[in-house]
């Protein structure tokens, strides 16, 4: 790992000022903790097979690792996982400006104690998530104190929640390993995105646009559509463009299979649905701040997408996406996927 990466963030500080604002989550005896994390292997197991069968899309075995953890086990993850994806980011600033001048400007913007904070509020949100990142084939968590909190808030059946959740984290782990391109792609974005920064603009003009944004209130977007240049946008566009692909794609999934397996599928998906509205205001500004909004309309407007295109081509046509990068939708074809079928079959 880069000394650059390593001295921009104290990540001892960031893992545990994360892991106590996380906090452990549902009380629950040592029992139900074994059952519940037995059943989630169980399920992620059984679901690749159901993948399968459903997408068409065959994944290696277990190129990439399933694991069950705590709300303390994913922020250790996910600060592993920063590392990765900063260092091109940061490797790039340090080549463009001396280190000494940088670390005084960056150091104190991207701290521990922030990326802590990030880290906190989000452990207590995700009920499970791919890692491309991770070397060598990336792996995927399931975060089993969350998926527990979540069942028992809207009131679902636990054997069939802890399916559901499955099937969807277990399609991105298919996505990956049966489409191993799709991991060198996504790093070389933010490659990409990284060749594109310029210190000063990032840290004075982009905070300049970011504290008007916010005096506006209402209007203000999430961070990244505050602070980035229009190359840096079309970037991101593409990432977008492949993050609703793959969101929308499980949601097809999990929404395809579940009936043939999870008695109560319809009542999961009409309480969770509500349920990543956001339960409160400060969630709701935190969520738009962060982009999480985003995250939610890539849901919508991806599974929109491959619904649309499998109605009309049926789903081995449409597995034509997952054959190269050029024939990953752009995000002017997620939001009409008739332009992608004309432009790819």
């Amino acid at each position: 790992m880069s000394e650059s990466v390593e001295a921009m963030v104290d990540w001892d500080l960031a893992v545990s000022l994360g892991t106590r604002i996380a906090g452990e989550g549902p009380e629950v005896t040592r029992d139900q903790a074994a059952a519940a994390v037995a059943e989630l292997r169980a399920d992620a197991d059984r679901s690749t097979g159901l993948v399968r069968d459903f997408t068409g899309l065959v994944a290696q075995e277990r190129t990439a690792p399933v694991l069950v953890v705590d709300r303390a086990g994913w922020v250790q993850a996910n600060a592993d996982g920063f590392k990765t994806v900063l260092a091109p980011v940061v490797e790039t600033l340090t080549a463009k400006k001396s280190p000494s001048g940088l670390s005084q400007a960056v150091g104190s913007k991207i701290t521990g104690a922030e990326v802590g904070g990030l880290l906190g509020f989000l452990a207590g949100k995700v009920l499970g998530q791919f890692d491309p990142f991770h070397d060598p084939h990336g792996r995927l968590l399931l975060v089993a104190p969350n998926i527990v909190h979540v069942e028992r808030e809207i009131g679902a059946d636990p054997t069939d929640f802890r399916l559901w959740v499955c099937l969807h984290e277990e399609t991105h782990r298919v996505q990956f390993t049966a489409v191993p391109w799709m991991r060198d792609h996504l790093f070389a974005q933010i490659e990409a995105l990284a060749a594109t920064m310029k210190p000063d603009a990032l840290l004075d003009d982009g905070l300049k646009r970011a504290l008007e944004s916010f005096r506006q209130g209402a209007r203000a977007g999430s961070l990244l559509d505050i602070v980035g240049s229009p190359e840096q946008k079309e970037i991101l566009d593409r990432v977008t463009a492949v993050m609703s692909l793959l969101e929308g794609h499980a949601d097809v999934v999990m929404d395809g299979v579940g009936p043939t397996v999870i008695p109560s599928v319809a009542k999961i998906r009409a309480s969770f649905d509500e349920r990543r509205k956001g339960v409160g205001t400060l969630d709701r500004i935190l969520r738009r701040l962060l982009g999480l909004d985003a995250k939610m309309a890539q849901y919508r407007d991806g599974a929109r997408f491959v619904r649309g295109v499998v109605d009309k081509v049926g789903m081995a046509e449409f597995n034509a996406v997952w054959e190269r990068p050029e024939n990953l939708p752009t995000r002017d074809e997620v939001a009409d996927p008739d332009l992608w079928v004309t432009r790819v079959l």
